[in-house]
């Protein structure tokens, strides 16, 4: 009790507390633009179960990883050598998630841009609505690579585990407040959904460097989001003048 009182009194921890929810909402844009491109997939009437399960699995993966901050540390451990480079638990993880989104987001671009059937890798059946049970399971893998960098991140930012906790409930309450609305406007409009697989193409491009030991800050990353959505927020203003226009 002495040292949860210390904590509320202390403005070092405060500071940090607000310092980690921000890059804790940070990094979930990615976890929940991932979550609401494959669920808008689902059948309409599962879809808002979808998201509530893929976030609340999201949150469940964090909580337990702080549990074993012990375990969290020796990820970035390294276990062997190449190209110059150690490699960790981490590493391994985070390539593993970057080649799945890249997989992910190139498969769901090939079959935007050319929705007919065909014979090559990219091909699937019923590409345009999956199963739930499919849907929950790749929520489930990118959930793993998420929730990993996310405390990852949180332990190397804070020494409280309260201060962690609270921070990553915060986070993944505003990814549940964003759910619903995010994936409604994705469905709204379609070149949002290309300009969001994008952001999945690079998010996943830099988890493979970042694996290899290329750190691109993520300044740099959500600059370029940032950037990127507010040129198509323009394109989509001038659509709709032109269409009053008509």
């Amino acid at each position: 009790m002495d040292y949860l009182t210390s904590l509320v009194t202390d403005p070092t921890a405060w500071a940090a507390l607000i310092t980690l929810i921000a890059m804790e909402v940070v990094l979930g844009i990615d976890n929940l633009i991932f979550i609401s491109i494959l669920t808008n997939k689902l059948p309409e009437h599962q879809r808002a179960r979808g998201r509530r399960i893929g976030i609340s699995l999201a949150l469940i993966m964090r909580l337990g990883l702080l549990s074993t901050v012990a375990f969290i540390v020796q990820l970035t451990t390294p276990l062997f050598s190449a190209f110059g480079h150690g490699f960790s638990w981490r590493d391994l993880i985070l390539i593993a998630g970057g080649l799945f989104l890249v997989w992910k987001a190139t498969k769901e671009i090939h079959h935007s841009v050319d929705p007919r059937p065909s014979d090559d890798m990219f091909d699937a059946p019923q590409a345009a609505v999956i199963n739930f049970g499919s849907a929950i399971f790749q929520i489930i893998l990118l959930d793993i690579v998420f929730s990993i960098d996310s405390i990852i991140t949180a332990v190397g930012m804070s020494d409280d585990i309260p201060v962690m906790i609270i921070a990553v409930i915060v986070a993944v309450l505003v990814m549940l407040l964003a759910a619903d609305p995010l994936a409604h406007f994705i469905e709204r409009n379609p070149t949002i959904v290309m300009l969001a697989l994008g952001f999945l193409l690079m998010i996943g491009t830099t988890l493979i460097a970042d694996g290899f030991g290329v750190h691109v800050p993520k300044g740099y990353i959500y600059a370029a989001m940032a950037f990127s959505a507010l040129v198509e927020g323009l394109n989509m203003l001038a659509r709709r003048a032109n269409e009053r226009k008509k």
